[in-house]
């Protein structure tokens, strides 16, 4: 006997960008990417102005009669849905719905700071409820893909790994308010593109499963800031794992774009190169050495991922992490196998060890928990 389908209802706070998009993918029909154990209903949005968020939802379904609710505040939305939470205020907005009763799924970075996410973690699950940092490019299949090669045994172990994700965001041109500089908004290179560069880092290495998390791998950083705010323009970290003989290194920047490639995993036996946008990249190209640490390639094989999912699947990507969502929560648990809490929690202590090597701080009040 088949297993009924789950339908999750979604609610989102706040009417901006990545909400826009994320909700254009979970309103699709789950079974153009063959999904057809769950689905997803967008039903409520929350923004400071009614009005605002109504033409959100018309403009993002394309429907003026679609059944999601507008509201005027973020309270009545938690009352009324699970959640998806955008870009700014996510820890006092995740408490608010775990004190509401609503299962979380949190846009990246998970939080300001370590303390932060395991403070929601730990109300997580006095709660019995699921939360998860909403890094939807672990769930692309192209990230599955480069997963297996690293995990198999044809290319050897992995060596070096260098990732870039930067853009030329015209930092001169913003206002002091803007969120990408502004370090009241916890503003910078680091919190807003860093989580990238570092997925790829966490997929290679902390997923190694010789990788022992009782010796975390040493990090060196350093950072060019905006001398107008005093965040980060641009961020470099080396994470160095011992026990797996092998580097990571990282970057992120706000003042050039990214090179391509913008990822290159080298192994013992290989390479894995992947185009820009490593967020959710295209394509990958893999290549055989002749010789275990040679510069021959062998054979090259060259994969092609359309918006990291695959040919004539629509969307952007952002609805394999809902799928994710919408399983754990069917099954009742509170948090992913795949994004679980402790690689969140592994993220923020990252963050906060090149924060704390680079001299960034925020100002008082912007980190809630500290």
């Amino acid at each position: 006997m088949s297993q009924p389908v789950f339908n999750l209802r979604w609610g989102v706070l706040g009417a901006g960008h990545i909400s826009g998009v994320f909700v254009k993918d979970i309103i699709l029909d789950p079974k153009t990417r063959g999904v057809t154990d769950v689905t997803h209903e967008f039903v409520a949005v929350g923004s400071r102005d009614a009005t605002k968020a109504q033409e959100w939802i018309t403009r993002i379904t394309g429907k003026e009669d679609h059944p999601a609710k507008a509201y005027g505040s973020y309270e009545e939305v938690v009352k009324d849905s699970p959640l998806g939470v955008p870009h700014s205020g996510h820890y006092d907005l995740a408490i608010l719905a775990l004190n509401n009763g609503k299962h979380v799924l949190l846009e990246k970075p998970f939080t300001v700071n370590a303390k932060e996410a395991k403070a929601l973690i730990d109300l997580s699950r006095e709660k019995s409820l699921f939360i998860m940092e909403a890094m939807w490019t672990r769930f692309l299949p192209v990230a599955q893909y480069i997963s297996d090669l690293v995990r198999g045994e044809e290319l050897g172990e992995v060596r070096i790994l260098h990732a870039d994700l930067s853009g030329d965001c015209k930092i001169d041109e913003l206002s002091l308010d803007h969120r990408l500089i502004d370090p009241k908004l916890a503003g910078g290179a680091l919190l807003d593109l860093g989580p990238y560069p570092l997925v790829w880092a966490i997929i290679a290495m902390y997923e190694n499963p010789a990788y022992d998390k009782k010796q975390p791998p040493s990090i060196s950083s350093s950072m060019l800031k905006v001398p107008r705010s005093g965040v980060d323009a641009h961020s470099t970290f080396t994470l160095t794992f011992d026990g797996l003989y092998s580097q990571a290194v990282l970057t992120c920047g706000l003042t050039v774009s990214t090179p391509n490639p913008a990822l290159v995993i080298r192994l013992k036996k290989g390479n894995i190169i992947v185009d820009a946008p490593i967020y959710r990249p295209d394509r990958v190209t893999v290549q055989w050495l002749a010789e275990p640490g040679s510069n021959v390639v062998a054979r090259e094989e060259v994969k092609n991922f359309t918006n990291g999912s695959g040919d004539n699947i629509p969307g952007g990507g952002w609805h394999w992490q809902a799928d994710e969502v919408a399983r754990c929560i069917r099954e009742g648990k509170l948090e992913s196998a795949t994004w679980s809490w402790d690689k969140t929690l592994f993220e923020m202590e990252v963050f906060d060890k090149v924060r704390q090597q680079c001299g960034l701080s925020f100002p008082d009040g912007v980190e809630k928990v500290v």
